[in-house]
């Protein structure tokens, strides 16, 4: 049968028009009038973090001493190579993951089980629960004083008085065991955050689930380890990423408490740039080191991000 005489019922498929392939200008009208009360805070979130990081890139391509003010030259990649050549910035990363990964995960612990004492029924569970949070609403900086000043000191602190039975009466924490001080006031002041987060996945999870472990037979820690922990996995997640940003950027703990001493052994990233760029005036090496820091944890961040995205993802799959 020839084309002339086919049926009106076979004609050829239309091919698809160009408001198939594209939205129509309406469309896009309509989509920019939804964006557009949106645009101010993005011009000027674009316009307070990204122009000073370009900035700092412009100044870590030169080098630049404050002290000596014809100084300014462009040396390139200089900067890069001599942050990744030197050792007391070495040493600093080395003691910003120590304290951020022992901080985060000491905290993540003790907020585990404080939540899951806080899940429970008792007598007062809502003035514990306010009483708990307090130690995250204290400034850093009021934290670390109180730290150094009343916990720690070797002579009047309240640590060393309770440990005194085991040859603790004189030891002196900030100065012989600094960066372990700096972690003890952080673990302090992020326990509770991380027992917020921990006790809200509590709060949602289906007793449906948990009667059904019981009517099973499990125990209480067969029932922990393969019911209630993979429906924490997202919100422990959550809290380690948050927690591990924050920490990360530690500076006043440590500004108040060793001053990153003795010499360089409880200095952080942060506190190290500071340094060099306060304290030695060097803004080409500074700049290229904050650059190195802020591409890293962005780095770090987006994996976390994609993790828990992930994660997120699959309990929507299970559920539907």
């Amino acid at each position: 049968m020839s084309a002339a005489t086919a049926p009106e019922s076979e004609e050829a498929p239309a091919r698809p028009t160009r408001e198939g392939r594209r939205p129509s200008r309406a469309a896009r009208r309509e989509g920019w009038v939804r964006r557009a009360p949106l645009l101010p805070a993005l011009v000027f979130m674009l316009v307070v973090t990204q122009l000073p990081f370009l900035a700092t890139i412009v100044y870590s391509l030169r080098s630049w001493n404050l002290l000596r003010p014809d100084s300014q030259a462009w040396v390139g990649l200089a900067n890069y190579a001599a942050v990744f050549t030197d050792r007391q910035f070495l040493g600093a990363a080395a003691n910003t993951v120590l304290i951020t990964a022992s901080c985060v995960i000491v905290a993540m612990l003790l907020g585990i089980g404080l939540a899951l004492l806080l899940d429970r029924e008792f007598w007062g569970r809502g003035v514990v629960r306010t009483l708990i949070i307090t130690p995250f609403l204290i400034l850093p900086v009021a934290t670390a004083l109180l730290w150094k000043h009343i916990m720690l000191e070797p002579v009047f602190g309240l640590l060393n008085f309770v440990l005194a039975p085991f040859g603790f009466a004189d030891f002196d924490w900030v100065s012989q065991a600094p960066v372990l001080s700096v972690v003890i006031a952080l673990v302090w002041q992020w326990t509770p955050f991380m027992a917020l987060l921990v006790l809200a996945g509590l709060q949602s999870q289906s007793a449906d689930v948990l009667e059904a472990g019981q009517v099973d037979g499990a125990s209480k820690w067969q029932m922990f380890v393969w019911i209630t922990l993979p429906h924490l996995r997202r919100y422990i997640e959550l809290g380690v990423l948050l927690g591990s940003i924050y920490v990360v950027n530690t500076f006043d703990t440590i500004y108040m408490m060793t001053q990153g001493g003795p010499g360089t052994d409880s200095s952080n990233l942060p506190f190290y740039i500071y340094q060099r760029t306060f304290l030695g005036f060097d803004i080409g090496q500074s700049a290229a080191m904050g650059v190195v820091v802020v591409v890293g944890t962005i780095l770090v961040a987006l994996l976390a991000l994609r993790l828990i995205f992930r994660t997120f993802m699959d309990a929507q799959e299970a559920r539907s």
